[in-house]
């Protein structure tokens, strides 16, 4: 597991003296960016995001049902289905694309507060907390790379001034179920464009992976939001600006 490890200063910083940062030379941090009001409209918007994915989930689960006995299936119960279908859909996509927008915002603005608490913690320069998104394939990764980064910095440190260990655990479950939810919809996508009537059954299996997705995609919306609340929860605690530290190896490594 990732973890920052309790101990003496890296090797070659001074003893801790008593004073924030234990003696050591200060290197002028960057100011500390608001993110609470993001942190709350991200809230609010996760959650419109976990209903649009519920109703979504209901709209799966009515089709299924349909699908499940077609010599009764009318043509005012397949309108009702494709209304209901074109509804959950077009909520989705409006809501995903403005928590998307207010999450970069955030999360730039996190990448940059971490820096203000432990520059040598992060090794990807800031601009990548958006630049990572868009790269194809990587984009896998380095979102991940830079969240774990970003909340291993912004962690208090001990009392004493030594680094505090700080799990990453939300931080990874959060992305694993990220990425399957991803994989799952991806598969879903692609039994869509299979011929119905070479396989009579896709329609339904179509219908089962979507619907898993959309619950998976709810799920994730609620770690989301815990991450999101919790990274700046951390960071709102008074920190001095980062230490330069002539030697020793980075805060943190992996086990």
């Amino acid at each position: 597991m990732t973890h920052i490890p309790v101990g003496s200063p890296p090797g070659g910083a001074p003893p801790h003296d008593g004073s924030p940062l234990g003696g050591l030379p200060l290197t002028g941090g960057p100011a500390l960016q608001p993110t609470k009001g993001l942190a709350t409209a991200l809230t609010v918007l996760f959650c419109v995001v976990i209903a649009s994915d519920l109703t979504a989930l209901f709209k799966d689960v009515h089709a299924f049902a349909l699908l499940g006995d077609l010599t009764t299936l009318t043509e005012q119960d397949a309108g009702h289905a494709d209304d209901l279908d074109m509804l959950s859909s077009g909520l989705q996509s409006t809501v995903l694309l403005a928590t998307g927008i207010v999450f970069l915002i955030w999360f730039y603005r996190s990448r940059v507060n971490a820096e203000h608490c432990a520059r040598d913690v992060c090794t990807l320069g800031r601009g990548w907390a958006i630049g990572s998104w868009f790269i194809p394939v990587a984009n896998l990764w380095l979102p991940f790379r830079v969240a774990r980064e970003t909340w291993q910095a912004s962690a208090r440190p001990a009392p004493d001034g030594t680094w505090r260990t700080v799990s990453t655990a939300p931080v990874r479950i959060w992305w694993a179920l990220w990425i399957l939810t991803e994989v799952i919809d991806c598969i879903s996508i692609t039994l869509f464009g299979f011929d119905v009537t070479a396989f009579p059954d896709t329609s339904r299996h179509v219908l089962v992976f979507t619907a898993l997705s959309d619950l998976l995609n709810a799920v994730t919306a609620v770690l989301a939001t815990f991450f999101v609340r919790k990274l700046s929860r951390m960071q709102q605690i008074p920190a001095a600006p980062y230490a330069a530290v002539p030697t020793g190896p980075a805060p943190y490594g992996s086990a």
